[in-house]
């Protein structure tokens, strides 16, 4: 883990332990909803463990909190969990050889831990990214969810913690920075009135990947554009 740290520039360590820091944040505050809502402290802990999966953890407590069964909030989960099958794909050459490799680099597949690694200019500081923030995230997210559950019972209401909202606040400090670029702001103003519209009717999860419409379009126009004559914006051109 060392090695794969030091292959990384400061800039990416740095993000890597905001998301870290917000992660854990985020787990505390499901340990906590887990006891709170009266279901046992080993069930935050073994789905932090063995789904690893945020966003399918908080609906399957959401549906087991509302009467919902466990058939139907297994099966949701899974559903918004199809969204980093692509995500798996695109990293897919970055696990290594040998079976555990491939099994452990799957495990750790979520959307920062894909986003730090495409970030990356060069093959191997994607994969020393890939490997740094997945296994840095694992170990903060259950570190969280186990302080969660620890301090759960002391807190009447966890959600006046305000604990599930340090997550999106330090992804939007790291998104803002490449919104100067002109394609990035594109897709982002296609894809984000998108991910608004459908989180009001659909689970979470499903919206961030309706959200990549914007990335479709976007680099729709921006071939329609540069094909047409104009002189493609920004440094982006000389990349391959």
């Amino acid at each position: 883990m060392r090695s794969i740290w030091r292959t990384l520039d400061p800039a990416a360590r740095r993000s890597i332990a905001l998301l870290c820091l917000a992660d854990g944040l985020v787990g505390a505050s499901l340990g906590a909803l887990t006891v709170s809502a009266g279901l046992p402290w080993w069930f935050a802990a073994l789905g932090s463990v063995v789904v690893f999966a945020g966003a399918a953890q908080f609906l399957l407590l959401a549906a087991l909190t509302a009467g919902g069964s466990v058939i139907a909030g297994v099966t949701a989960a899974l559903l918004v969990n199809l969204r980093l099958l692509p995500f798996a794909m695109a990293v897919a050459d970055l696990y290594g050889d040998g079976r555990a490799r491939r099994l452990i680099g799957a495990h750790l597949v979520t959307d920062e831990s894909v986003a730090m690694a495409l970030a990356q200019p060069d093959r191997p500081r994607r994969r020393a990214a890939f490997w740094a923030c997945g296994l840095a995230l694992f170990a903060a997210w259950n570190v969280g969810v186990g302080i969660g559950v620890l301090g759960g019972a002391w807190t009447a209401d966890p959600h006046a913690l305000g604990l599930d909202a340090a997550f999106p606040a330090v992804l939007l400090a790291l998104v803002v920075p490449a919104l100067r670029d002109r394609g990035t702001r594109r897709a982002a103003a296609l894809g984000v009135p998108v991910a608004l519209g459908a989180s009001l009717v659909l689970p979470a999860g499903v919206p961030v990947l309706l959200a990549l419409v914007g990335m479709l379009a976007g680099g729709l126009l921006g071939g329609r554009r540069t094909s047409g004559g104009a002189r493609p914006a920004g440094p982006t051109v000389a990349r391959s």
